[in-house]
């Protein structure tokens, strides 16, 4: 005989969802801190964001993956530019537009990583067309 078991919905710590959303999480409002997050509440708040988390998203204050990427630098390279914390859209367009020697130093490095990660993928590309090659004439 089979029980009936009624079907619970997953759900999520806080932080993950603001991850998932890409908000920093002390930002955002105290009910969506203290509470849990389910797959449904987090696809309806993706699909249609209430005025709130627009506000985040748009001005901020980012997450530091967010940060970095609205300024080109990876998260490492934050750091050894002294970026620790959250910033707001207009503490990024300040940074910028100062384009201090770190900032230039660490896009850069990104450009580089970018360049030799795109080499790296081509030469294991080329490998494998050769491998399949070699392994069609056999």
């Amino acid at each position: 005989m089979t029980s009936l078991k009624q079907k619970t919905s997953q759900t999520m710590k806080p932080a993950t969802a603001a991850k998932k959303l890409g908000i920093y999480l002390d930002a955002a409002p105290a009910s969506f801190q203290d509470g849990t997050v389910s797959r449904e509440e987090l696809s309806a708040l993706q699909a249609d964001p209430p005025q709130w988390l627009q506000e985040l998203r748009q001005n901020g204050p980012h997450p530091r993956p967010v940060v970095a990427a609205k300024l080109g630098v990876s998260i490492s390279g934050l750091a050894r530019g002294g970026v620790t914390e959250a910033l707001t859209t207009e503490q990024i367009d300040a940074i910028k537009a100062e384009n201090p020697l770190w900032l230039q130093h660490e896009r850069a490095n990104q450009v580089d990583v970018r360049k030799e990660t795109a080499r790296i993928k081509a030469k294991h590309e080329k490998e494998a067309a050769e491998a399949a090659a070699k392994a069609a004439k056999a």
